[in-house]
């Protein structure tokens, strides 16, 4: 299958030796399969763990400390062996966590993080969602129109943003200053000295996106995102977030209580681990699946929490999590100026330089 065997390939290079976890969620049996033939096909030793979100639900709702400690020094051992991993995501019913109560969540998340920690800073790791009748409800299509969009965007030359993303990483890499404008958002932070990672399919399917973070307490003014979001199996719509010296002091949307209530699982869930331009071009409309979402073309996500692989920053949370807001004209458009310069416009990069990661390069329609 050509997708497991770009799993196994570009996206995490396993060579002969290797051990590779596949994580599968609710995904069928045939592309576990796969993944273990190409796997192997390579040299690697495959290992394989299987979930089941109804059962996790439940394991959540009566999670104890006394349960979940030694199920964590387990898990962690076992990605201590690990050369790579490759998560597959499928779901039934993305809000199957929503009645786990927040307490749980959080203690679950706590004991669990220095897994992922280990994951993310010690592994070749590329994550995937798969899709499914739900899903294809969140994106308001028919199911087969689903699948055919999912196999386009996962298929993509991912090679092609190459150019582009190599621009944009050394622009953000040069830059101190960041001011965000757009309707009820004006924000303003510094980048400098933090660095700037592109990413284009070897971290998660579908991709497309360059990160850095903001030096943590530069962060001033406020951000209104536009995208829907689901986190921890609660949904949320209209998020709005005030800033005063890098710190969330203020934080509304439809679901105000439960926002905060996450925004409240640590002292760093407060502040923010991440910035980053999304430009994948077959992307174009939010499905309330943060892997898609934060890759929306002429998008850029704000994310409270988490900064990984950024020491600059050095924020340390159990929360990250990725909101997003679409600056393309039919979202109500928007800029991002880097010192003082127009970089991207309604979603559109501006310098020349850039241009390789607009829409019509990436689809084949302009050399530029």
């Amino acid at each position: 299958m050509q997708l497991a065997e770009g799993l196994t390939g570009f996206s995490t290079s396993l060579k002969k030796g290797e051990r590779v976890l596949i994580d599968a969620f609710d995904v069928p049996d045939a592309i576990v399969i796969a993944l273990i033939r190409a796997a192997r096909k390579r040299g690697a030793m495959p290992y394989v763990q299987n979930h089941r979100a109804r059962i996790t639900r439940e394991l959540s709702l009566g999670a104890e400390e006394a349960q979940f400690a030694p199920h964590a020094e387990i898990e962690l051992a076992r990605m201590q062996k690990m050369d790579a991993y490759i998560a597959l995501r499928g779901s039934e019913n993305i809000f199957e966590g929503s009645d786990i109560p927040a307490e749980k969540v959080q203690l679950v998340s706590r004991l669990m993080k220095p897994v992922l920690d280990h994951r993310v800073g010690k592994t070749k790791w590329v994550v995937l969602r798969w899709p499914s009748p739900g899903m294809a409800q969140q994106a308001g299509m028919s199911t087969e129109a689903f699948e055919e969009f999912y196999l386009r965007v996962c298929t993509l030359d991912y090679s092609r943003m190459t150019p582009g993303m190599a621009a944009l990483g050394k622009l953000m890499e040069a830059t101190d200053r960041v001011h965000i404008k757009g309707p009820g958002t004006d924000l303003r932070f510094s980048i400098k000295g933090i660095g700037a990672q592109p990413c284009g399919g070897l971290r998660n399917i579908p991709d497309g996106e360059v990160f850095s973070c903001p030096v943590k307490e530069s962060v001033e003014g406020v951000v209104q995102y536009n995208a829907p979001t689901v986190y921890l199996g609660s949904s949320f719509d209209n998020i709005r977030l005030v800033f005063k010296q890098g710190r969330i002091v203020e934080a509304t949307g439809n679901n105000t209580k439960r926002l905060n209530e996450i925004l409240d699982s640590d002292a760093g869930a407060r502040y923010i681990g991440e910035f980053a331009l999304g430009f994948n071009p077959h992307i174009l409309e939010p499905m309330r699946d943060i892997l898609f979402d934060e890759k929306i073309a002429g998008s850029f996500h704000f994310t409270p929490g988490q900064a990984y692989d950024r020491p600059g920053n050095g924020n340390k949370s159990q929360v990250h999590w990725d909101m997003v807001c679409i600056q393309r004209p039919e979202y109500g458009g928007g800029e991002i100026w880097f010192d003082g310069k127009l970089i991207r416009k309604d979603g559109l990069f501006v310098p020349k330089s850039l241009h390789k990661l607009n829409p019509d390069y990436l689809l084949g329609k302009s050399a530029r």
